[in-house]
């Protein structure tokens, strides 16, 4: 059940529901490739503050959360089914019969069968692989994917599994090129052949720009590196692979961009609508209406004299009235933008309510179900889900 040839595997880190759950994608194709995936390893009680106020637990796991009118986790599901991906295992430690159930009705849909494996205690980025060893090795011998859930990409699997072949190492891992890299742990590599040489974590002097992509390609040998236990691949595998010069990275091509987290999830949409722009580009919006890149589900409903976009995604069964202006901004699945609304740089939740002739900007965040009364303004409030919000929110705070 793994390999390149073979059997690929996949495992997808990032179902964070505040105990730090594993996705595991076990992926069999018509090459029989395999790819696991593991959640988050750090936790994020409020993102998107799609969580009930007395437990802290979101509504909807991360994974589940849509990105650009669909959910962050049918992005990679999809670009696996594109080089041939048949089957996925979910390993997560927290409810994984929300993950099962909701991802029953896309089975058939994008032609992938999705089983689902148990963590019983965080076991960090690493452990999990051990945990499903038995699902990540057959005879074939074969390598697998490794993907962290919050990000997106273009996915250039295909092109990761030409370099992986053509270095002959143990692992590959993808990197990214940023602008500030002393924020992030540098891979310091040979520019040449993409031969890891160290990491660097948060370095004072400049050592190099590329990050970790959290995408890699893996043999099963790896897993013989890892015990069953809370282990960090990042920092206790990776080095020591790379101190034997088996390690190679190669350079993402494209966007890239970890939408953990709010401002990242705006930039991330940002990014995401731009590669559509150039790749498909009749999934777009157009219109006397629309300004730049915005994504319209064929279901929402907009009124006249309404200024849509830059950046914009609107949801399934969304209506925004008369005189509306959306700007750099998602809004979800069942949202309504009464007249003359101004939204910017903001996240609304699903079956939200913005009143007429709110403000709402500056990274304002939307739990499920919220009411924003009429004339109201938010400046980055983080407003759990089910409130009714009667008065100006000033400054950036969490509305309980």
């Amino acid at each position: 059940m793994c390999c390149i040839g073979a059997t690929l595997g996949f495992m997808l880190f990032g179902c964070d529901l505040l105990v730090s759950s594993i996705i595991v994608l076990d992926l069999k194709m018509s090459m029989q490739r395999r790819v696991y995936g593991n959640p988050f390893a750090k936790r994020n009680p409020n993102y998107l503050a799609a969580y009930d106020a007395n437990s802290s637990f979101r509504s909807v796991p991360k994974p589940l959360v849509e990105f650009a009118n669909k959910p962050m986790i049918l992005h990679q599901i999809e670009a696996l089914k594109a080089v041939g991906v048949t089957e996925v295992v979910l390993a997560i430690n927290y409810q994984p019969e929300v993950m099962l159930n909701f991802l029953k009705e896309f089975e058939a849909k994008v032609g992938i069968t999705i089983k689902c494996s148990r963590e019983t205690e965080p076991l960090g980025t690493a452990g999990p692989l051990a945990l499903a060893r038995d699902k990540l090795i057959d005879d074939s011998g074969e390598p697998f994917f490794v993907l962290n859930s919050d990000v997106i990409s273009e996915y250039p699997f295909k092109e990761m599994i030409e370099f992986h072949k053509s270095h002959g190492g143990e692992a590959s891992i993808m990197v990214t090129k940023v602008d500030e890299p002393s924020k992030y742990g540098v891979v310091v590599m040979e520019e040449s052949t993409g031969q890891v040489d160290k990491f660097v974590e948060k370095p004072k002097l400049f050592v190099g720009n590329k990050i970790n992509a959290g995408i890699y390609l893996l043999n099963p040998s790896v897993l013989d590196r890892i015990e069953l236990r809370p282990t960090s691949i990042e920092k206790e595998i990776f080095p020591k692979i790379a101190a034997e010069k088996k390690l190679y990275a190669m350079v993402l091509p494209g966007f890239w961009m970890d939408i953990g987290q709010p401002r990242g999830y705006i930039t991330g949409l940002r990014l995401y609508l731009d590669s559509l722009r150039k790749k498909t580009s009749s999934k777009l919006s157009t219109g006397p209406h629309i300004i730049g890149n915005v994504l319209v589900h064929e279901t929402a409903t907009i009124g006249e004299g309404c200024l849509i976009g830059p950046d914009v995604a609107i949801g399934p069964g969304c209506v925004v009235e008369s005189g509306v202006r959306l700007s750099r901004c998602t809004v979800m699945r069942g949202v309504r933008i009464k007249k003359h609304a101004c939204v910017s740089s903001s996240i609304i939740g699903w079956h939200s309510t913005v009143g007429q002739w709110a403000r709402i900007e500056n990274m304002t965040i939307l739990g499920e179900d919220v009411h924003v009364c009429d004339e109201i303004y938010s400046n980055g409030g983080v407003v759990l889900p089910h409130k009714e919000i009667k008065s100006r929110i000033l400054k950036p705070e969490i509305v309980m």
